[in-house]
C-alpha cells in the first residue's frame, strides 16, 4: 500500500496572485462574489462562503510550458486564507460533487496514459493509491468530472529514511 497526502495549490502561487500578480495567460484576475455554493478555494480547499468574494484566472499546475501541462479557470479566496493541511484526509472542497476526474502523471510532468478515470469521492483514496504504486507515476491530479479544472493534487508520501547501524541482530 502507497501512503498518499493531498496538496492544495501552493501557497507561494497564491500569494503572488494575492499580491497583484498575473495567472498563466498573464492576465490579472478577475474578482467575483461567491453565491455560496460550488466556488472551491484551491488553498485552503474550502468552499468559498456566500458573499465572500474570490478570485477566478487562470491556473497551470505545472512548472513549465510543454504540452500536456493543462490551463484552466480555478478559484482562490480574495483574502488570504490558511492552506490545506489535513493531508491524509480527503478535503471538503472533494465532496462538491459525485466524483472527480482522477490522473497520474510522470516526473516529466506528462499524462501517463491509460491512467485517468471518472472516480467516485469514497474510491479517490484507493485509485490514487493504486496509481502512486505504480514506478511511472509521480503525482496525481484530481480534477472536476464535468469541466476538468484543476481541484488538488495527490502525492506518494515521503517515508524518512532509516539510518544504517551497521549491525544486525
Amino acid at each position: 500500500m502507497t501512503a498518499i497526502r493531498f496538496a492544495a495549490m501552493p501557497t507561494a502561487d497564491a500569494r503572488a496572485l494575492w499580491n497583484g500578480g498575473r495567472d498563466a495567460y498573464d492576465n490579472l484576475p478577475e474578482t467575483m462574489t461567491s453565491d455560496g455554493d460550488g466556488n472551491p478555494c484551491r488553498h485552503c480547499l474550502q468552499n468559498i462562503e456566500e458573499g465572500d468574494e474570490f478570485l477566478v484566472f487562470a491556473y497551470r499546475p505545472f512548472p513549465e510550458l510543454q504540452p500536456y501541462a493543462e490551463t484552466g479557470p480555478i478559484f482562490l479566496h480574495k483574502q488570504p486564507c490558511r492552506r490545506y493541511s489535513a493531508e491524509e484526509i480527503l478535503p471538503p472542497v472533494l465532496t462538491t460533487s459525485p466524483d472527480f476526474i482522477v490522473r497520474g502523471y510522470g516526473e516529466n510532468d506528462r499524462i501517463v496514459y491509460g491512467t485517468g478515470a471518472v472516480t467516485q469521492i469514497a474510491n479517490i483514496p484507493a485509485y490514487a493509491e493504486t496509481l502512486l504504486a505504480r514506478s511511472e507515476i509521480a503525482y496525481v491530479h484530481v480534477r472536476s468530472a464535468r469541466n476538468n479544472c484543476f481541484q488538488c493534487r495527490i502525492e506518494k508520501v515521503r517515508m524518512p529514511a532509516l539510518a544504517e547501524t551497521g549491525a544486525l541482530t
